[in-house]
């Protein structure tokens, strides 16, 4: 086994003393469930008469109790492309329980929202707390006691993470994560992001832009580019959670059902009756965390997970901080370039080597722990494989990954990388604490000093753009969207003027208390900056025209203001609280959110995690 690199073992020390006391807390916690918790055999025969009612053919063995009984947590509904090839799913897992003697039910569904749908409008506003939703609807689903492992089938962008966080509350129970796959290549994204630009400056018209759009996003599967929701992805195999190779398979083929099938027989085979018993708390611990943190890095993915993954680290009874981000990028390089860090999508990703390149290439160079607890395998290793067909097309079989990249304009070996650190960095000062992406931005544009220019609201954005009022260079400060004002939004509009700005000569950056997720591309940008502007986050204080100073170099965020005169000033008031869409049924989360850093949460807030 390659020796782990310094840096990668230290931090994961690091958490592992900073988690002591309340990863064992997590651990006595599912040890409890599992022997005194509510499973099958004490219900009593009312409590288990109308859990199995409705079970048609599976009924006798339900009631027999000899095998287990998985429950399905889908995600599924037919308006998000990634999660419409889950409609089927359900009697496709009965059948493959049955083919091994076990049963399966659909335990419950959780909401699944689109934030390509409600980018840019009131929606996406529950969008962040969607993800709490889910923990929740998950947590309600597995409460009935009838289980004895679950099929969790979730894609995108807040889904993973809220099953996730609602599963670990029930970490004792064996679980295999089930993706669907992205959708075949469209149109080319360099096409998709100019057209984009050209409409920012008005050069072309609704009708243009959505052809492009529609291009793009045209059929059934997860988008194409390297987001959130791929990035989802990618951490579940470098956490061993999926099936080997099992995130980048188109939907509606006979390798995805394949895939599919197999983690159904594999999950009866980890149950706590058997001698493979790899409950979930288990598989998630802290060294399972850092690899998802290097994982995310070596490959560009989403800034969002700088506040999910700490939100999922928790529920496990695992603290860490964008510190533990920071210092692992320092080691860990970037070997992957997928759009919009580079020109091609995950399905050519997946073609030059994918996933099952990565884990192997890390591995082997020291960045990733193999000795994790996986759902499939003895060691992370055995995850670094390719599901292949039989030549006649009935048995799956798992290969080696490939010994080298097979395009290296997209995927690199750790030794020749594109970049020698991983792209997200930590910056901070007197304007608190804030992640930095700098793994699409040119390295001469990573440090930034220009004059404030102040905003509530993406909106007033872009009409200052439109009205030519930020032709020069330019710090564009967006507050008052933090989990606690707004429920944090992602601030996507902004991209396209900030890049025609950029493009015309000028200095630009973005400093906001909101989101920016994997799709952002090549401005500078401080995002989720903590403390937020509500309840006294210092970003409340600046106003047009301070200088302010990013650098992703010396890990600075900051107002060149004299410090008398900066701690003088009055803090502006919040906007009020938006009505409609639904928001104001959110208000309770907004109000016990705490910092994004945290992971941006009112229910584990509330819940003491």
């Amino acid at each position: 086994m390659p020796e782990l690199h310094p840096e990668v073992a230290a931090v994961t020390e690091r958490v592992v003393a900073r988690s002591r006391d309340s990863r064992r807390a997590y651990l006595d916690l599912i040890e409890r469930e599992r022997e005194a918790g509510v499973h099958r055999p004490k219900l009593a025969c009312g409590n288990l008469a109308h859990g199995f009612a409705a079970s048609g053919e599976d009924k006798p063995a339900i009631i027999a109790g000899r095998a287990m009984n998985i429950g399905i947590v889908t995600a599924y509904n037919d308006m998000l492309s990634a999660h419409q090839p889950y409609g089927r799913y359900p009697e496709q897992i009965k059948i493959f329980a049955r083919e091994v003697g076990a049963t399966a039910q659909v335990a419950g569904g959780t909401p699944a929202m689109c934030d390509g749908v409600t980018q840019g409008q009131r929606g996406m506003e529950l969008s962040l707390f969607s993800r709490d939703t889910i923990a929740l609807s998950t947590a309600v689903a597995l409460s009935h006691g009838m289980f004895e492992g679950a099929a969790l089938l979730g894609i995108c962008d807040k889904i993973v993470p809220g099953l996730i966080i609602g599963a670990l509350r029930f970490g004792h129970l064996p679980m295999i994560l089930i993706p669907a796959g992205p959708m075949p290549s469209g149109l080319a994204n360099k096409e998709k992001q100019r057209i984009r630009q050209l409409y920012a400056e008005g050069k072309v018209g609704r009708k243009e832009l959505l052809e492009s759009e529609s291009a793009s996003y045209h059929g059934a599967g997860t988008c194409t580019f390297y987001g959130t929701a791929n990035s989802n992805q990618m951490m579940m195999d470098v956490m061993g959670l999926h099936m080997p190779g099992a995130s980048f398979i188109n939907p509606g083929t006979r390798l995805r059902q394949a895939v599919t099938r197999s983690a159904i027989h594999r999950l009866t085979e980890i149950g706590w009756n058997g001698n493979d018993y790899r409950p979930l708390g288990r598989c998630i611990d802290e060294r399972a965390i850092v690899n998802a943190i290097v994982g995310l890095l070596a490959t560009g993915g989403s800034t969002n997970h700088a506040i999910h993954l700490p939100a999922m680290a928790r529920a496990a009874g695992i603290v860490i901080d964008w510190e533990d981000f920071d210092r692992l990028s320092g080691v860990v390089p970037l070997i992957a370039r997928v759009y919009p860090n580079g020109a091609g999508d995950v399905n050519h990703f997946h073609a030059a080597g994918g996933m099952s390149y990565v884990i192997a290439s890390l591995i082997d160079a020291g960045l990733l722990h193999d000795d994790i607890l996986t759902v499939a395998g003895a060691r992370l290793r055995d995850h670094a494989r390719d599901p292949k067909l039989s030549g006649d097309g009935d048995d799956l079989t798992f290969e080696e990954a490939p010994a080298e990249s097979l395009d290296e304009t997209m995927l690199r070996p750790p030794a020749n990388p594109f970049q020698p650190d991983g792209g997200m960095r930590l910056v901070k000062g007197n304007l608190g604490r804030a992640t930095f992406k700098t793994s699409a931005v040119d390295p001469e544009r990573r440090t930034i000093e220009a004059p404030a220019r102040v905003f509530s609201d993406q909106d007033e954005v872009i009409a200052a753009f439109k009205a030519g009022e930020l032709e020069r260079d330019v710090v564009v400060v967006v507050r008052f969207q933090g989990p606690r004002a707004n429920g944090m939004p992602e601030l996507h509009k902004l991209t396209p003027p900030l890049g025609v700005l950029q493009d015309r000569g000028h200095k630009v950056a973005l400093v906001t208390d909101g989101r920016m997720s994997g799709a952002s591309g090549k401005v500078p940008a401080a995002i989720h900056v903590s403390p937020e502007a509500v309840g006294g986050g210092p970003i409340a204080r600046i106003r047009d025209g301070d200088i302010i100073r990013l650098s992703a170099e010396q890990g600075l965020l900051e107002v060149l203001v004299d410090s008398a005169e900066w701690q003088a000033r009055a803090e502006a008031a919040q906007p009020p609280d938006g009505l409609g869409t639904g928001r104001e049924l959110f208000a309770f989360m907004r109000r016990g959110a705490d910092d994004a850093e945290r992971g941006g949460s009112a229910m584990l807030a509330a819940a003491g995690l």
